[in-house]
């Protein structure tokens, strides 16, 4: 088995594959650990911790609520922060390798560029390397999207160049308002920066409700963000001057140091001769079935390569069943969900189906919602209750659960509970009656199944 790609995806492939016994190559041109642990979602997480840690010290200047207090501004050395993050990814990387090897995978670290289906040539340091395998698992990933008129360069950044700058920059213009661009803006703006977000749609989070993101706009405009809804890009100048029409029309004048670009990410397809392997499309994805089989026999994508959502832990999950069905068991990709997280402040957690998306679907649905402000445990957090809830949404005849959702301080290690009472089909009574721990988040996903069955305790 060949599998072209060293991400989550991939890797995860490859030492599932190597478990099974299966002769395994695996192909990768950078560090082990693609996009999510390397320029992703482990150092964005990292810096997100210590922009939130470094927040919470500025906080304590002159007293907070909570009675503690520091005399002088703290001081930052970002450099630091930086190498503590990349000690991080490093740690991370090796990891994977080690895991790799335990399993018999040989790597080939290189570039892979494919003559037909199943035959490579990688070009590595010592020189190319001619590679025909029976199955091939593609698992090239994804990069980020330029706009036309900002291509990336110089001071016009992606979410890779954001991870890595050499300091703080005084000012930070965000260019999109989703999942990525309102992560890293908030951490920088944490860390002092001045930051602006301009956004083509009338909303931040356009895939999520108003109800999900109505805390997070609250804490973006409290922390001093500059938000641009409904906006356009006009310009960019060397200079750092950015041109931008706002929704009402008129044209406004922004200055940055750094322009962080977050329009979307787009599968990696280019480069490795995709065309040379007969494989169909579905619109900009590599078309497979629910089995990540393309119509090439043998060859299977996974991943950011075969459409949304783009997510990790959905390339990982993928990778692993693809690798045992070359091994012989039986599997197919149908998950009840794939659980999304924003780390933005507060959190938001997505489950399967939103309120409107379960009624255009032709279901009847009851939807209840449990406060984090009569939870105890968000109370002592500080701000944890601060407009945050769960949220269930259930078939109104049989009462399933057919989605959960979340926002709040630290809702993001619900996320599990939540794929995990989908997956089991749970019902509203499922919830409402398996003992939860007290004091934790946790209690109001039982809070808000007891409200939707008509029977809440706490409210």
């Amino acid at each position: 088995m060949l599998v072209v790609g060293g991400g989550p995806g991939g890797y995860v492939a490859a030492i599932r594959a190597g478990q099974l016994g299966l002769d395994t190559v695996l192909v990768e041109k950078g560090r082990l650990g693609g996009t999510c642990l390397i320029r992703g979602c482990i150092p964005s997480k990292a810096l997100i911790h210590a922009a939130g840690k470094y927040a919470e010290i500025a906080g304590a200047v002159g007293g907070n609520t909570l009675g503690m207090s520091i005399g002088e501004k703290p001081q930052l050395d970002f450099a630091r922060t930086v190498g503590w993050k990349d000690g991080i990814v490093d740690r991370l990387s090796t990891g994977v390798g080690s895991l790799l090897s335990r399993a018999k995978v040989r790597v080939v670290p290189g570039w892979a560029t494919f003559s037909d289906a199943k035959t490579c040539t990688v070009d590595t340091e010592a020189g190319p390397i001619a590679i025909t395998a029976e199955n091939v698992i593609l698992a090239a990933g994804s990069e980020p999207v330029a706009l036309p008129d900002l291509p990336f360069g110089g001071d016009v950044i992606s979410s890779t160049e954001a991870l890595s700058l050499e300091g703080v920059p005084e000012r930070l213009a965000v260019v999109g308002a989703g999942y990525i661009g309102l992560e890293l803006g908030t951490a920088y703006r944490k860390l002092g920066a001045a930051v602006t977000v301009i956004e083509a749609e009338d909303r931040i989070l356009p895939r999520y409700d108003e109800a999900l993101t109505r805390p997070v706009r609250r804490w973006l405009t409290r922390a001093g963000i500059e938000l641009h809804l409904g906006a356009k890009m006009q310009g960019h100048n060397n200079d750092g001057r950015l041109t931008v029409e706002a929704k009402d029309g008129a044209r406004i004048a922004l200055e940055a140091d750094k322009i962080l670009v977050t329009v979307g990410r787009r599968p990696l397809t280019a480069g490795w001769s995709l065309e040379a392997m007969g494989l169909d499309m579905a619109g900009r994805f590599v078309k497979v079935d629910d089995q990540c089989r393309t119509p090439t026999r043998g060859v299977f994508a996974i991943g950011d390569l075969v459409g949304e959502p783009m997510l990790a832990h959905k390339a990982m999950a993928q990778g692993a069943m693809v690798a045992e069905i070359i091994a012989g068991h039986r599997r197919r990709f149908d998950p009840a969900s794939v659980a999304a997280i924003v780390f933005t402040e507060p959190e938001i957690v997505v489950a399967g189906l939103l309120p409107k998306e379960a009624a255009a679907s032709g279901v009847e649905v009851t939807t209840a919602q449990f406060p984090f402000a009569a939870s105890g445990r968000a109370l002592t957090l500080e701000g944890g209750d601060r407009g945050g809830f769960v949220r269930i949404v259930a078939n109104a005849e049989d009462r399933r659960v057919v989605g959960i959702q979340a926002v709040g301080r630290h809702v993001a290690e619900l996320a599990g509970e939540f794929s995990h009472a989908l997956a089991m089909g749970a019902l509203l009574d499922d919830l409402a009656h398996t003992i939860h721990v007290h004091p934790t988040l946790g209690e109001a996903v039982a809070e808000a199944a007891l409200t939707g069955l008509g029977e809440p305790l706490h409210l």
